[in-house]
């Protein structure tokens, strides 16, 4: 009977680990934020479309035709995003808008245009229908048509009005990220430092106070150059109202193409050196960053470099939280970037590349669940030269052809102390409750 009775008490110990792991949750990150669990790596993709049209010198569109929701006469993006987080096990959806679309006419300053606002809320709603984390990402490149932000064009003030009233509409949503801003270039880094620091500033203050901020650079936010550029150093010193850096992580782009635009199809570098000095940069600084946008296209050079740079940043995953590839939506498979999958029947089918370059180093990788499918696989505008902050920059439309986390949780050792943006839960409370469970089943086999 004895031992009957310590089976059974192991099987409640069993019980009540279980609870633990379900109170609890996964272990977290340390240092700050508080929303995002140190077993969920960030792993997604962008869901384009609102963007088309924008310039790198910050005009946009008050419309879009190719806005990537199905019920708006553009692609199903909300499928997609399904069909990602269900059959591939993504995390995270990038979801492009400029200050231009919101405002629908109005000026820096002004209040959202309603109609256009509650459009972009049905695709964040469907975003985060699917569990997923979901990212603001305001496509203007640091300018409102041609004034950059801060330096001549609208005020900081402005700005920090604009995610002021996008945080108001999120602060209860902890699954909204905050990037605050696509690819700024050509500008002094200490004067957007402020820009950025009076939008952190505002979204704090309008109550989203635990959702991740993604801080980023200039020279197109290049991985190769955000400490050169003095972007790094400037962007680390920002902080939160009450002086902490919970949540605040730098944001990372890199492509692979002979002048780091995306626009062309041959890859003529793996970056692989490039993420491995910003890994050690951050390291030593106790940071962390996000990869928010890299992508490749499906020639036979990409799927070799692509897939070696994916693994550096994976391998790095200590300080490169995520990663999240450009891009699907509205794109079609003839744009040269493209990762939109393909209907078939009644299943979606990823091309090559994305099963190959962005699902596989994941699914190889400790804790990586996500299955892929395969089949074959339209234009990104910018010239961006990876360069300097003060590079000549000629300007183009991006114009596509048609419309159409998984666990490596963080060692204790490795982990950054400071910027890293989750703390511990405290566990006394589930503790004590687990003993109560373990008593009340002692008691009861011994009655």
């Amino acid at each position: 009977m004895f031992v009957q009775h310590l089976g059974l008490l192991a099987a409640l110990f069993a019980v009540a680990q279980a609870k633990v792991q379900y109170l609890v949750g996964p272990p977290f990150l340390r240092g700050s934020g508080k929303t995002c669990p140190a077993d969920l790596k960030p792993q997604g993709i962008a869901i384009a479309g609102i963007d088309f049209g924008c310039d790198i010198d910050g005009t946009c569109p008050v419309n879009s035709g190719s806005f990537p929701l199905s019920g708006y006469g553009g692609s199903d993006g909300e499928g997609q995003m399904k069909h990602f987080v269900t059959d591939n096990g993504l995390n995270m959806f990038r979801l492009p808008v400029s200050w231009q679309y919101l405002l629908h006419g109005k000026s820096p300053g002004d209040k959202f245009d309603q109609d256009a606002f509650a459009r972009y809320d049905k695709l964040m709603q469907a975003c985060l229908n699917t569990g997923a984390y979901c990212m603001i990402d305001m496509h203007n490149f640091a300018r409102f048509d041609g004034g950059i932000i801060g330096q001549g064009g609208p005020t900081n003030d402005q700005f920090g009005d604009l995610w002021s009233q996008l945080a108001t509409a999120y602060a209860s949503d902890k699954k909204v990220v905050f990037g605050l801003m696509n690819e700024p270039h050509d500008l002094d880094i200490k004067l957007w430092s402020d820009t950025c620091q009076a939008a952190v500033t505002a979204i704090r203050k309008a109550g989203a106070d635990k959702q991740m901020i993604l801080l980023p650079g200039t020279n197109f936010d290049s991985a190769a150059t955000l400490v050169s550029t003095g972007s790094a150093e400037a962007l680390l010193k920002i902080t939160n109202p009450d002086g902490s850096n919970d949540g605040l992580l730098l944001d990372i782009h890199k492509y692979l193409d002979e002048n780091n635009s995306g626009q062309h199809a041959q890859c003529t570098t793996n970056n692989t050196e490039a993420f491995t000095e910003l890994a050690a940069y951050l390291r030593k600084q106790k940071r962390i960053g996000m990869v928010s946008e890299t992508g490749a296209s499906s020639d036979s050079s990409c799927m070799t470099a692509f897939c070696a740079q994916n693994k550096v940043i994976n391998d790095n995953s200590d300080v490169y939280v995520g990663l999240v590839a450009w891009a699907a939506g509205s794109f079609g498979a003839s744009y040269v970037l493209s990762l939109t999958p393909t209907r078939q029947g009644d299943r979606w089918v990823n091309n090559e590349l994305f099963s190959k370059c962005v699902l596989a180093p994941w699914e190889n990788s400790e804790g990586g669940t996500s299955s892929s499918s395969t089949t074959a696989t339209a234009t990104r505008s910018a010239t961006k030269p990876d360069s300097s902050s003060t590079a000549t920059v000629s300007s183009a439309t991006r114009t596509p052809t048609d419309n159409v986390g998984q666990g490596v949780a963080t060692d204790s050792k490795d982990a950054p102390s400071s910027a890293t943006f989750l703390k511990p839960l405290t566990v006394q409370a589930t503790l004590s409750q687990v003993a109560c469970l373990l008593l009340g089943g002692l008691i009861h086999l011994l009655s």
